[in-house]
């Protein structure tokens, strides 16, 4: 396992490739990719960027608006017949999309189009022996958020995930796992095939009714069982990437620098006390 540079502590202020640069400055060993961005510069110039700053690529998005009507899933659908390629070409056949855990459409009709379209989607990324990581999201505040309660425990959206493809697993988040009442046996039980993206960060202790997505800590500054969550995934063989993705904290408030090297370090000293060694 190794830490990846996210895009959020850093506020979007900037863009590829001084973002993967601004990682490999600070000392991460990977960095979130930038699908758009990294897809101008081209195949070529991608895979040598990483060569020449010692990166690896941990991941990027799903290019498709499966959330909306259908009109708008196809016109997005032909960007993956693109993506797919070039997330395999330079090295990280790894895609993720999240999934919001309440909507105005009923739990049994939205399961359906998006296993539908999610299975679309995988289909062709299968072409490219690309994965695609599906990350269901905890806090009690967005359940609540729409009419209808959807998918929102990590053993349901793995269930989900399997019906969508043979390449589909999980986003698997810190933060959402444990404010969905994710456990390290949950993990186990996944195993690492299923396991596509993991994000890293912490929680404060607060009332499930007070949890805000925006209100996150960085890995070892909360209640979270770090320990145990990179245990399990030390133990199910999982070698890639953990992404800090820390909403909050004031970190998008400093200077890029500056939110790099504290998500790094929080990062490490979290590791070091599990025990894992960064690879």
């Amino acid at each position: 396992m190794y830490l990846s540079l996210n895009g959020v502590p850093i506020g979007g202020h900037l863009a590829w490739p001084d973002f993967a640069r601004l990682a490999s400055r600070t000392g991460f060993k990977g960095v979130d990719v930038m699908l758009e961005g990294s897809m101008t510069e081209g195949v070529d110039r991608t895979r040598r960027l990483f060569e020449d700053l010692h990166l690896r690529p941990a991941f990027v998005n799903l290019p498709v608006d499966f959330r909306k009507d259908d009109a708008a899933f196809r016109a997005t659908l032909p960007k993956l017949e693109d993506a797919g390629p070039f997330a395999a070409a330079i090295g990280c056949p790894r895609m993720m999309t999240a999934i919001m855990s309440s909507s105005d459409t009923p739990k049994d009709e939205l399961r359906r189009t998006y296993k539908k379209r999610l299975t679309e989607c995988a289909n062709i990324l299968a072409r490219s022996h690309c994965r695609l990581g599906l990350e269901f999201l905890g806090p009690l505040h967005f359940r609540q958020q729409f009419k209808y309660e959807f998918i929102w425990k990590m053993t349901d959206m793995l269930e989900f995930a399997k019906e969508c493809g043979s390449n589909v697993g999980l986003t698997l988040d810190a933060w959402h796992w444990h404010h969905s009442g994710g456990t390290p046996a949950d993990i186990l039980a996944a195993g690492k095939e299923r396991i596509v993206v993991v994000h890293f960060d912490d929680a404060a202790n607060l009332p499930a009714n007070q949890v805000r997505d925006n209100q996150r800590l960085l890995p070892g500054e909360g209640v979270i069982d770090l320990t145990g969550f990179l245990a399990a995934l030390q133990k199910i063989g999982y070698q890639d990437s953990l992404s800090v993705e820390v909403f909050g904290r004031g970190l998008k408030e400093m200077p890029p620098e500056q939110s790099a090297k504290l998500c790094l370090e929080y990062g490490r000293a979290a590791l070091k006390k599990a025990g894992i060694v960064e690879t």
